[in-house]
């Protein structure tokens, strides 16, 4: 495999980075402490192409490989330092438009995925319950058969971009006896449909400027053609999410890793203590190297990881590797930034301390550590 970028990669990262510095980062602390979304800023990214990265061209995207959504998305978490956005473009395009892209019907694909990639349409992922978050198996929300369509009762939580979305991946279980593989099927639903609402918005710890809530179904009617990829396919749906999710959500994250070390960098060579730079001392210059290897390694992982995306068969183990490794780095390189700016890093102007705020949900969502440490032990026939 060679990573060596395209002149096609190289513009797409460029170009990508440059609209992230200049649109994307002015006003970020004050979005973060009002904990708002910005659909202006949504509509600029979508005037790019980000919202529809890999969807082809017939259908309002760009059609770029998974290799390149990566470069891209990269990019994204490099330049931007609204990390909430980021999130919820992230989760708009990997847990909603891409199994959407992969698994809908001609006419879904035609009806919404050139809303979902010019911008006047954000997408949710609908599957986590209260009393159900890494175990799928315990999903309660019913779809019963009707003669005319499915109704659909029960309760979504921590619905990232539930707030101000606009149609929902929705996952219901049809037949209790299969259980999720078999038993579980998706369908694309528009908030607007009667039945939809939207409870409680959550106040969180960090990517503050992606809006979470509930989403409850109340005896909603949906018709036969809302089901994706077919009657009890629902887990197939929601492993392809997982897994552009779990590689691709993280390659946004091997940016932010690169922001924060040279972020480091500059600091350690320009702060002065004892008479020279801090970036003399060995305590500084250590954590800094290792930034900067675990940085090549994230980043040579999500790579590989994505390249499979597109050649293997499966790359669920892969994902769960990447993700596992890149979540994980990105909060010790987060930390240790924090760590090395010292009081500053604590203060808020500096936006040192939103970054490691922002990095700590990534060991949570996507599925936690804890849950991919299993996933890799079951492949390894632990």
């Amino acid at each position: 495999m060679d990573f060596s970028f395209t002149d096609e990669q190289k513009m797409l990262r460029d170009n990508i980075v440059k609209f992230a510095q200049r649109e994307l980062c002015e006003g970020a602390m004050e979005r973060d402490r009002s904990q708002t979304f910005s659909p202006e800023l949504w509509r600029r990214c979508a005037d790019i192409g980000i919202q529809g990265l890999p969807v082809p061209e017939e259908y309002g995207g760009s059609g770029f490989d998974p290799l390149s959504c990566s470069i891209g998305l990269e990019a994204l978490g490099y330049g931007c330092r609204d990390g909430g956005l980021v999130f919820s473009l992230c989760a708009h395009l990997l847990a909603c438009v891409v199994p959407l892209w992969s698994h809908g019907s001609a006419e879904q694909k035609r009806r919404y995925l050139p809303g979902l990639c010019d911008g006047s349409l954000i997408g949710m992922h609908a599957l986590t319950e209260p009393g159900s978050g890494s175990d799928s198996f315990s999903m309660r929300t019913r779809a019963e058969k009707e003669s005319d369509g499915w109704r659909i009762n029960g309760t979504k939580t921590f619905i990232s971009n539930a707030p101000v979305g606009d149609l929902a991946l929705v996952f219901a279980l049809t037949d209790a006896k299969k259980g999720f593989y078999g038993g579980v099927t998706a369908f694309i639903v528009p908030a607007k449909t009667p039945g939809f609402s939207v409870g409680n918005k959550f106040e969180k710890m960090g990517l503050r400027t992606s809006p979470v809530g509930d989403v409850v179904f109340q005896d909603m009617r949906v018709p036969d053609n809302a089901v994706v990829g077919g009657v009890g396919g629902g887990s197939s749906v929601f492993a392809t999410a997982m897994d552009w999710e779990r590689i691709l959500l993280v390659a946004s994250h091997v940016g932010v890793i690169e922001r924060l070390m040279e972020t480091s960098l500059a600091y350690a060579r320009t702060r002065s203590q004892f008479g020279q730079a801090i970036g003399k001392f060995q305590a500084v210059a250590h954590k800094i190297a290792d930034m900067k290897t675990q940085l090549e390694a994230a980043r040579l992982l999500t790579y590989r990881s994505a390249w499979r995306l597109e050649n293997n068969r499966s790359a669920s183990l892969d994902a769960s590797i990447t993700k596992l490794f890149v979540s994980e780095t990105l909060v010790k390189v987060a930390l240790d930034t924090v760590q090395i700016h010292g009081g500053y890093g604590f203060i808020a102007e500096f936006e040192v301390e939103r970054a490691l705020r922002d990095a700590v949900g990534s060991t949570i969502y996507s599925g936690t550590s804890e849950m991919q440490r299993n996933i890799i032990a079951r492949w390894l026939g632990l």
